[in-house]
């Protein structure tokens, strides 16, 4: 690729994070009812923690869980959406036709998330931190940094597979996308530690990386882990995530032509 085209594909890329962030802004009151949905989810699963009697420890082990599934749910539901919010603005066409690469239009999207997550996610700390009067004096800052990026990484291919659906199938493609979210919650330890699910659900926990994410960040934050202390939980996220990346890429491409060649981009679902 010539150094012009490259950089017309990055300003592609910018653009739809942009125009990503317009919708956001154009539907902020559905972003506030969702938002107060998430805080009270998490609040709830604090007070569930401090209802065990494990003091903060226990508190804070429940609030890591639903402060970090919260931001890998954005990951994933913005890009398995995607689809369908372009159907439901009536640009899915314009956007499916335009000339630019489909991995420009998929990466500019996940941009999106990554950034729109992290910013969701640190207002939410802001927020229910001082009702439990969480200390996070142990939290190692560098360590949590790099499990979030490493995540995001490895979290968006799932992603990119999920955004399929409602590809290939308008009238039931979202729906399945979120019993697919649901199953991987179920999985990942997301409120309780893997080891106490039957033994063939434990054993398809670590194909989730959404198990080593929220292991790895419990223990930056409640022990103060240093990167060299999680790499047992980095190095499969990231190995995830190469595969991950290119099969959802690959998988989206597949969905598109599926698509086009059964005019299913038109129907609304």
């Amino acid at each position: 690729m010539s150094e012009g085209n490259a950089l017309k594909e990055f300003y592609a890329g910018l653009a739809v994070m942009i125009r990503n962030f317009d919708l956001v802004k154009r539907y902020w009151k559905w972003e506030v009812v969702f938002f107060a949905y998430t805080i009270a989810n998490t609040v709830t699963m604090g007070f569930v923690g401090k209802s065990m009697g494990g003091g903060n420890r226990t508190i804070l082990y429940m609030i890591i869980g639903a402060t970090m599934w919260s931001y890998l749910s954005v990951l994933f539901e913005v890009l398995a959406e995607t689809v369908a919010w372009e159907r439901w603005e009536g640009t899915i066409e314009y956007t499916f036709m335009s000339p630019m690469k489909r991995i420009t239009h998929l990466v500019g999207t996940c941009s999106f998330a990554i950034v729109y997550g992290m910013l969701r996610t640190f207002l939410m700390f802001i927020i229910v931190a001082p009702l439990f009067g969480i200390n996070l004096a142990s939290m190692n800052m560098l360590a949590t940094l790099v499990v979030l990026i490493v995540a995001s990484i490895s979290f968006t291919g799932f992603g990119m597979m999920g955004a399929v659906l409602p590809l290939i199938s308008p009238e039931k493609g979202v729906q399945v996308v979120h019993i697919f979210q649901a199953f991987i919650l179920m999985v990942s330890g997301v409120y309780y530690s893997v080891s106490v699910m039957p033994k063939w659900m434990e054993t398809l926990s670590y194909f989730s990386p959404a198990t080593y994410a929220l292991e790895a960040m419990r223990e930056t934050v409640l022990n103060g882990e240093g990167v060299g202390a999680i790499m047992d939980k980095l190095v499969p996220m990231a190995l995830m995530g190469v595969i991950l990346l290119p099969l959802g890429l690959l998988i989206f491409k597949w969905g598109e032509i599926f698509s086009k060649r059964r005019g299913f981009l038109k129907r609304n679902g």
